[in-house]
């Protein structure tokens, strides 16, 4: 009997798929706590800084320069390295990040403490999402499920930031995220134990990815060749961009516009409530429209939803469009991820998921940042307006998106 075939068996290599998805999920989990804490701390931070707009948006701005970075190193650091290493220093970068800013820092430092967080943020989600959209079988379901791990974080985040911004000690916030951090990088670790994609995926019995023979050189020089790698891109910095505004900036315009009080806070998690369940309750719509008349049902809605935010001064009318803004928006990032897979060549998926993730993660940050300027300068009322205008803009740019493979231009 031949015992030299390392192929586990099928009910020992299921148990292993579900236990690394799990721990990609609750790293999805992280990153969404982090992307929906944003928007119920910033008032507070602008009171204990004496910042304004533009200054407090300096955050986002950090952020922006270390997602930027992280997507250019993360292709030359994986093909290095490998998956589960490049896994393990983003999840350290961000542990840190949370270290240095319990402690309340002068906001120089406070500010800086946000590009080592993109870094280490842009290199997790590169892996993360160059996993899933690898998969064989049931990609875009399990890229569904992993928007639910970061709706679920998105939604606790704000409940929680928004008990320690009225606290004297509001920046012991960041303590219960450094400990959840440290959680992410524990699991990080054990499952997935340094090794790299190739090995993860032979543990769970999914075909190797195919290798072209390119060097690493060769192969991003390829990727920046092909056309569809950047309009993806484009689309997810813009997409992206639009729905961490949202999470961001809504506390802020519901507590100056709408007259919302303290706990205005709790809409946000309503916007990031609508994120975690959009994903699973709209499944239906998406499989049976297909991704690109899916989409554009989804955003006409959105932009439908925030014309009432614009138009309609009422703070419950605004709750609630706010929460079916997120419901709607929802399955957006998966099914971009999906699509991905569809669209691009097997051999190129992982560091063009990669680009594509690290770009809306600037997106993430430079959208905010740009509403901040506005709101500064043209008063916070002007944030529906602008949010419109990324909607129409990210519609546009999906049109432009190839609906099947092609070649790399």
């Amino acid at each position: 009997m031949d015992t030299t075939n390392p192929t586990p068996s099928l009910s020992l290599s299921r148990r292993r798929a579900h236990i690394q998805f799990t721990a990609l999920w609750w790293n999805k989990f992280l990153k969404g706590w982090n992307d929906g804490s944003s928007g119920a701390l910033l008032p507070r931070m602008q009171t204990v800084y004496n910042v304004n707009y533009v200054v407090v948006s300096l955050i986002f701005i950090m952020a922006c320069v270390g997602f930027v970075i992280g997507a250019l190193i993360n292709v030359p650091l994986m093909d290095r390295i490998g998956f589960g290493k490049v896994l393990v220093v983003g999840a350290l970068c961000q542990a840190a990040m949370y270290a240095l800013q319990s402690a309340a820092l002068p906001f120089p430092v406070f500010v800086t403490t946000f590009a080592i967080n993109g870094i280490g943020m842009a290199l997790q989600d590169a892996q993360v999402t160059s996993y899933v959209a690898s998969l064989r079988n049931n990609s875009q379901l399990k890229m569904m499920i992993l928007q639910v791990g970061y709706g679920g974080g998105a939604l606790t985040a704000p409940l929680v930031a928004t008990q320690f911004a009225q606290m004297e000690h509001w920046s012991f916030f960041y303590l219960l995220s450094l400990g959840i951090a440290i959680s992410n990088t524990t699991v990080l670790c054990s499952i997935f134990r340094f090794n790299t994609l190739d090995v993860c995926f032979a543990e769970i019995g999914e075909p190797q990815q195919e290798h072209t023979g390119r060097n690493d050189d060769s192969k991003f020089r390829q990727l920046l060749r092909t056309r569809t790698v950047h309009l993806l891109g484009l689309f997810s910095l813009v997409y992206v961009g639009t729905e961490v505004t949202i999470g961001g900036w809504i506390v802020t315009f519901i507590q100056r516009v709408r007259e919302g009080g303290p706990s205005s806070g709790y809409i946000s998690s309503g916007f990031f409530a609508g994120l975690t369940i959009g994903p699973l309750v709209l499944l239906w719509v998406t499989e049976k429209l297909g991704n690109h008349p899916a989409f554009y049902l989804y955003s006409v809605i959105a932009i439908g939803l925030e014309l009432i935010i614009w138009f309609v001064p009422s703070l419950i009318a605004d709750g609630v469009a706010v929460a079916l803004v997120g419901l709607v928006l929802g399955p957006t990032y998966p099914l971009l991820m999906s699509h991905a897979g569809r669209v691009l060549p097997q051999w190129l998926l992982s560091g063009a998921v990669g680009w594509i993730a690290g770009l809306g993660q600037a997106g993430s940050a430079l959208f905010p940042f740009m509403t901040g300027a506005v709101a500064n300068a043209a008063g916070i009322d002007t944030m529906p307006p602008l949010l419109v205008g990324f909607l129409s803009l990210s519609v546009g740019l999906w049109a432009l998106v190839p609906k099947g493979p092609r070649r790399a231009d």
